[in-house]
């Protein structure tokens, strides 16, 4: 068969695919390289259960910042009442089976969170309804 057929796609190899190809194995081998640099994660922790729901609570206080906007939060006190309370409820069941450093940090963790609490509260839920559906 003669090669006339001009209807046929060409193939064209050059080196262009094999510099893209290194590339990506360049690219590959860095983020594998940096997966191995940032270690294995830590073992589970009383203390990093406390931080997540501090952290709930937190952003139901308003002390946190939206990462894509910049802008604070606005308080939603029955959602910080909810994590603080859950918070109560945590240390409340796990009393007896705590060490005491972490019924020390429980224990602070709450005592500055219901400070907080009623200092927001006071402050922005005047008028609002929040701070009396709360029950604070």
């Amino acid at each position: 068969m003669p090669e006339n057929n001009k209807d046929e796609p060409k193939i064209i190899i050059d080196n262009d695919w094999k510099e893209e190809a290194r590339r990506e194995k360049e690219e590959a081998d860095r983020q594998a390289r940096q997966a191995r640099e940032t270690g294995p994660l830590p073992e589970p922790s009383f203390v990093e259960i406390i931080q997540m729901i501090v952290l709930q609570a937190s952003i139901g206080l308003g002390g946190v910042q939206d990462p894509q906007t910049k802008q604070q939060i606005p308080p939603n006190l029955p959602v910080a009442k909810h994590y603080i309370d859950l918070l109560g409820l945590l240390e409340a069941k796990t009393r007896s089976n705590l060490d005491d450093d972490e019924k020390t940090v429980i224990q602070r963790v709450l005592e500055d969170l219901r400070m907080a609490f009623v200092q927001v509260a006071g402050v922005g839920g005047q008028g609002s309804g929040q701070s009396q559906s709360s029950g604070q």
